[in-house]
């Protein structure tokens, strides 16, 4: 009996076509998925008719929502909580710059409350989030 050349030892070939199917079902599981994960805060912000600021790079954003839950960069905190967070996460930044998002049903002095409590964190620049009036 004799052997070829052909089938001298095992097949060193690795076939990854099955990955590639398995990695193509996974994209398109992911691309269905993610834009169910993304939950929005339903705020309702009052309208006024100035004109936008310029933005930085990457804008630090507090939220009050209409039962006075506040949300920092999409991570929910305490009012108690909020100049320690504020603090931590502008010890490494140069500016100090945060937008206040507010639901226009939360009262006025609850929103003062917060914005003290963010200058008294050594923000130098509280910006008040609104719409303009023609949306």
């Amino acid at each position: 009996m004799k052997v070829s050349k052909e089938s001298k030892g095992p097949l060193a070939e690795i076939n990854i076509i099955p990955l590639v199917d398995v990695m193509l079902v996974l994209l398109i599981i992911f691309m269905i998925t993610a834009p169910m994960m993304q939950h929005g805060m339903n705020i309702d912000i009052p309208k006024v008719t100035t004109k936008p600021l310029p933005s930085s790079d990457e804008p630090q954003i507090l939220s009050i929502t209409a039962d006075r839950q506040l949300i920092l960069n999409e991570k929910k905190i305490e009012l108690k909580d909020l100049k320690a967070a504020v603090q931590l996460l502008f010890a490494n930044k140069g500016k100090k710059e945060i937008f206040l998002r507010a639901d226009k049903n939360v009262p006025y002095g609850f929103v003062v409350t917060c914005m003290g409590i963010i200058r008294d964190a050594g923000i130098e620049k509280v910006n008040i989030v609104t719409k303009p009036l023609d949306e």
